[in-house]
């Protein structure tokens, strides 16, 4: 071989050596994920920046993953790492298990059960709870004084309700609530996308729509959320759910997430869910303002 072809192998192979360190120094990206509602990608996008600026690592984000049987089985496959999901979500959707009563009850049922069936850590609550929210258009609730769903039983033979996908099959749904309360409607419900229930409510294709509290939509747009009179639905504190492998492999992971727990309240939700919601601001921009007001 030529001196002058020998020296040219010897300096690609250093080169690629080089490279080959410096991937290996370099940390893979953490891989966020959301469902496909507001809220969520709000909330993916909080862990993600503060995993980028408290555990200094890169951050891939991964929004809008349809809903919660998508991004449990994104993590089961390792195609994300961590996602906030709702305690109440948790029991009644993943874990098949009949809801109950009790935050504290809740949560550890859910921990104890996520870590040995599928090793993955429920990290403590973010602060707030996300239930359901059955919504009336106010003029409606104003003129036949309806404030509790145990009211609204009264007129919903002549109502349409509009919910999004999952309320019609989960254990903590529409057939549980219906028969809590009673409930027949005028036609079978709507089944459409979450982003489209409002918009639905509001142009009276439907008279009532089972939506989420910490909706941002829900005081912008002047519907009342009727109370759970009779105790229907379960705690859905918002919990981030991480692999365990990936707080064992990132050291700086768990701190970064934890130091989130009880730091924000169902109106920062709402407040942020409107900015994006109400006002058309992006995500990333209300949760930096977000963090850098709480010194996150």
């Amino acid at each position: 071989m030529a001196a002058p072809v020998r020296a040219l192998l010897a300096l690609v192979l250093v080169a690629g050596c080089g490279a080959a360190a410096c991937s290996e120094s370099q940390p893979r990206a953490i891989v966020v994920a959301s469902k496909n509602f507001t809220e969520q990608a709000v909330l993916g996008e909080l862990l993600s920046q503060r995993i980028e600026h408290a555990a200094h690592l890169p951050v891939e984000r991964r929004f809008y993953l349809a809903g919660t049987y998508i991004c449990h089985q994104a993590l089961l496959a390792g195609r994300a790492d961590l996602y906030v999901e709702y305690t109440g979500t948790a029991l009644a959707a993943v874990l098949k298990e009949s809801p109950q009563a009790g935050s504290a009850r809740v949560y550890e049922r859910v921990r104890a059960e996520y870590a040995r069936r599928w090793d993955l850590a429920v990290l403590p609550s973010l602060g707030f709870d996300n239930s359901f929210a059955v919504v009336i258009r106010g003029d409606d609730a104003g003129r036949l004084n309806v404030r509790t769903l145990s009211q609204a039983a009264v007129h919903a033979p002549e109502w349409r309700l509009g919910v999004g996908y999952e309320f019609m099959e989960r254990p903590d749904g529409y057939a549980g609530l219906a028969a809590t309360y009673g409930l027949t409607f005028r036609e079978p419900p709507r089944v459409m996308d979450l982003g489209l229930l409002y918009r639905a409510l509001q142009s009276k294709e439907v008279d009532l729509a089972v939506g989420n509290s910490t909706d941002g939509l829900i005081a912008a747009l002047g519907f009342v959320p009727l109370q759970d009179d009779k105790h229907y639905f379960p705690p859905y504190d918002a919990v981030p759910i991480v692999r365990r492998q990936t707080l064992q492999q990132f050291p700086s992971l768990g701190p970064a997430l934890e130091g989130l727990a009880g730091r924000i309240s169902a109106e920062d939700m709402r407040r942020m869910n409107s900015a994006v919601d109400s006002q058309h601001r992006d995500a990333a921009d209300v949760v930096r303002e977000f963090l850098r007001a709480r010194e996150l």
